[in-house]
């Protein structure tokens, strides 16, 4: 192969996306809209502290956006929650607690920041990957254990196809790409059905095109994906190679 056959590429700068979340960018659908219609129903919730719980890129951080501001919450990540940030992180009234999880519990302060909600009748509205009963297994301290248990929870659902389809579009539209019906319709049907395979997906083929410096279309998005599926299968062989050495070595022990 000579070099001009070889696909010209630069290296592509790692920006991020510009993410909107205004109320108009949040794309509705049956397994998002019991969490939406929680956020719009503020402050008339079943409870001080509520929670929504869904996989990563479901949609916690948008709504979490949304709730902000409506409600002037400030917002703050849950490994940042000590005992001393309690009282500021609820000078508002309102508070938003992000990516509560096992990993980031500093159970002093979240029973402190609980029973702060309640003395100040202020309103709480925490983000996870799990569900504050699940949580509430992980943790120690036996009250606060209860309060989880107790925490209403609405859980943000596997999108539908049409769900993960308009959710496919606003992601190229966050990386300023306006794909056509073919791309879409193409890895809608290659796609995991879940919003990190697709976000990842989108990504990955963000990038590629970006190196070698071609607009992303349905052809260049089938041939990206052909070569990562011929690579996967020569990781496979691979180490299929590596076993059937494993076990010759073995029987010849």
């Amino acid at each position: 192969m000579s070099v001009r056959d070889v696909p010209s590429r630069q290296l592509p700068l790692d920006l991020p996306p510009v993410e909107n979340r205004g109320r108009a960018d949040f794309l509705v659908g049956p397994a998002n809209e019991p969490a939406l219609a929680l956020i719009d129903a503020w402050p008339d919730w079943p409870a001080r502290a509520v929670a929504i719980t869904g996989p990563a890129g479901s949609g916690k951080s948008h709504l979490a956006a949304l709730f902000a501001e409506a409600s002037g919450a400030r917002l703050m990540p849950a490994a940042a929650l000590t005992r001393e940030t309690v009282p500021e992180a609820l000078a508002t009234g309102t508070l938003v607690l992000e990516d509560l999880g096992e990993g980031t519990l500093d159970e002093a302060a979240l029973f402190h920041l609980l029973n702060l909600v309640g003395e100040q009748r202020a309103h709480l509205l925490v983000t996870s990957r799990q569900l504050p009963a699940v949580l509430a297994e992980t943790v120690a301290t036996r009250d606060l254990g209860s309060r989880l248990r107790a925490m209403p929870a609405v859980r943000l659902g596997a999108p539908d196809d049409a769900l993960l389809a308009a959710v496919a579009v606003k992601l190229f539209a966050d990386r300023q790409i306006t794909p056509d019906e073919a791309l879409i319709g193409y890895l809608m049907a290659r796609v995991e059905r879940s919003y990190a395979a697709i976000g990842a997906l989108i990504a990955e083929l963000d990038r590629e095109a970006l190196a070698r410096k071609r607009p992303l279309t349905r052809a260049l998005a089938a041939e990206l994906l052909r070569a990562r599926a011929g690579s996967h299968a020569e990781s496979d062989e691979a180490e299929s190679d590596d076993d059937q050495d494993g076990r010759t070595a073995d029987e010849g022990d």
